[in-house]
């Protein structure tokens, strides 16, 4: 018999408390056991008893004891917790999310704006699938298991995704050739559930003299990467900014894709210049690495170093299989005993694409090393 998950919701607002309690326990893997109205009542709960919640949907704004502050005490004690961020406040207030996400949250989910919007399959499905991936379920075992019938989720409209591009478990691997100084380089990287805590241990670890321009999907929605790439320039040597339609490419600068947008990259004259656009999502992916990475398909770079971090889901694997038949490329894979979800970087792995596996905290090094400095 399925052992369920115990899910403690932390939220100010009955009704939403309510609501979600009534989205989880529709899900025959989880059980609402405890609920709380601010984050002091959920802190004396936790520590009479630490290991008795699997994982935690928290709100930030609450009287009392907010979001951060909880998070910041709960790191005091040392405690190993799994937090889910839910609020409406999210895209109003990005800052406060991707401090959460520092402070060890695991994903964020945002409220909708109304009630009417929160009793919706989208939403729904979307507390589902991380409250899954953070409940360690298997990663093709996230979508909702409900006890009682409930709507399917909507179809797409019109050309909203794309099939994803199939890849063999084993192909041949073209070997990755040395460049020399002058050649032209770039790093193009991918993550997404647990990417914007291990971009910080990547990104600021940089030279600022990096020998190639950065782009960087994570998987984000519309108000938050520029609030990212804004903190990671704090933290950074390199300079970072959100990707902007007409950016030429610069080394020792990163671009991070602008969330609820596509990333391409073109060649006008001698430059290399980003294309932000509004096109479709691709396996409801807005920004997808898969179409990042196949925009440099027909690039002239002499080598191109593509990293793929923490993330659910198998994003990057189908355009670096493109990348490896037509262009000199040298990939870096997060190892899994350092990643929040091992699911990006083991299809990366399973595809034989890899040259090499890394802790997190290796990546820079080689990527520095790899592509060298001015």
């Amino acid at each position: 018999m399925l052992k369920k998950k115990n899910i403690l919701i932390i939220d100010d607002s009955a009704l939403m408390r309510r609501v979600l309690s009534d989205i989880i326990n529709s899900d025959e893997r989880f059980i609402v056991c405890d609920v709380a109205s601010n984050g002091l009542e959920a802190y004396d709960k936790i520590t009479l008893n630490p290991r008795r919640y699997d994982v935690i949907l928290l709100d930030i704004n609450m009287p009392k004891m907010n979001g951060i502050e909880f998070m910041e005490e709960i790191n005091r004690l040392k405690l190993k917790l799994t937090v889910i961020v839910v609020s409406t406040i999210a895209v109003e207030g990005a800052a406060e999310t991707i401090r959460l996400l520092e402070l060890g949250a695991f994903d964020f989910v945002t409220k909708p704006n109304s009630f009417s919007e929160a009793k919706e399959n989208t939403f729904q499905e979307n507390v589902l699938t991380c409250l899954a991936c953070a409940a360690g379920f298997d990663r093709m075992d996230v979508r909702s298991k409900r006890r009682t019938e409930a709507p399917l989720l909507s179809k797409p409209k019109g050309n909203e995704t794309t099939p994803v591009i199939s890849v063999k478990e084993t192909i041949e691997r073209k070997p990755h050739k040395a460049v020399g100084k002058d050649a032209s380089k770039l790093v193009a990287l991918a993550c997404s559930t647990g990417g914007p805590k291990a971009l910080q241990q990547v990104v600021p670890r940089l030279p600022k003299n990096l020998d190639a321009p950065m782009l960087i999907v994570q998987h984000m929605p519309v108000g938050f990467t520029e609030t990212l790439a804004n903190r990671l320039n704090e933290l950074s040597q390199v300079s970072v900014k959100e990707a902007a339609d007409g950016d030429c490419l610069k080394k020792g600068t990163v671009y991070v894709a602008k969330g609820g947008s596509q990333l391409r990259v073109s060649k006008k004259g001698n430059e290399y210049v980003l294309s932000v656009t509004d096109e479709p999502a691709r396996n409801a992916l807005r920004p997808c690495a898969d179409i990042m990475y196949e925009s440099l398909l027909e690039s002239d770079y002499d080598d191109i170093t593509c990293v793929v971090l923490t993330g659910m889901g198998r994003d990057g694997t189908a355009g670096i299989k493109q990348l490896n038949d037509k262009r000199n490329i040298y990939v870096i894979g997060q190892e899994a005993s350092t990643c929040t979800v091992y699911g990006m970087p083991r299809a990366l792995y399973e595809a034989g694409l890899a040259d090499v596996m890394l802790p997190l905290e290796e990546v820079a090094d080689a990527i520095t090393k790899n592509v060298g400095v001015r």
